[in-house]
């Protein structure tokens, strides 16, 4: 983050961008293929997480997939290329895309509650719960001059007690998951969780085993995927904003 800094300091566009430029660049980007593909599989071999099948039709399972592109240079066809566009949902069984199928309109399914007390304001609690610490890398950045998440209403705070939503990035670890669940009963409610990244979402790549789980939803009721590995600033920023109806915000 450091160098990102010093380069927009050195060239001199250290401006915050408006929201028009954070929604032109605020999407995940998921691998795809097109028509050339033949479904021979040489792809879903290839892919560390199993996120890819091609079988019956070629798909990939956007929330555990973690962007390697492992995938692309195994396709002997070249069929594949990073090109769809995919948002934040609700509902985790939307990150699965198939190729006949185009992206579907999505929208969140908040509890009319939250929108109405939380619309114009948002407190945050992050919660690391065994992560790489990647997707906290971008959660730092939130805060920077660039994207300056504050300016929209919404802060990360460092009391449970003063937050409306949980950020929760990992795939919850056997040693987090007591500590997770003593945060997220300290948020008053109405609350929010957010679920940051591929393993909070599915808990690859490291899910599934005797020491970390599944992803969040495996022990709390998510109410908003972040897909990404990690997401982009701009993507959170974004997510947030569309979540509690603020994509007008200037």
């Amino acid at each position: 983050m450091l160098d990102i800094i010093e380069r927009r300091l050195r060239e001199k566009r250290t401006a915050t961008e408006p929201l028009a430029e954070l929604q032109q660049g605020g999407r995940t980007r998921a691998p795809m293929a097109d028509a050339r593909c033949d479904l021979c599989g040489a792809c879903a071999r290839q892919c560390p997480t199993s996120a890819i099948a091609a079988t019956e039709d070629w798909s990939v399972d956007v929330g555990r997939c973690i962007f390697c592109g492992d995938c692309q240079p195994a396709c002997p066809k070249g069929a594949i290329t990073l090109s769809r566009e995919v948002p934040p949902v609700s509902d985790r069984s939307s990150l699965i895309l198939r190729r006949a199928l185009p992206l579907p309109e999505l929208r969140f399914h908040l509890r009319d509650e939250v929108q109405r007390v939380l619309g114009r304001s948002l407190n945050i609690r992050e919660v690391d719960a065994g992560s790489c610490n990647g997707c906290e890398v971008e959660v730092s950045s939130l805060s920077n001059p660039v994207y300056d998440l504050e300016r929209f209403g919404i802060r990360i705070v460092a009391s449970p007690r003063h937050a409306d939503a949980l950020l929760v990035t990992g795939p919850v670890t056997r040693n987090m998951r007591p500590a997770l669940m003593r945060t997220y009963r300290a948020v008053p409610e109405p609350r929010i969780v957010v679920a940051m990244g591929t393993c909070a979402i599915s808990g690859c790549p490291f899910g599934g085993t005797y020491a970390a789980g599944a992803g969040v939803a495996e022990v709390l009721p998510v109410d908003i995927f972040i897909p990404g590995c990690p997401p982009h600033p701009r993507t959170v920023v974004l997510a947030l904003l569309e979540a509690l109806g603020r994509t007008q915000v200037t």
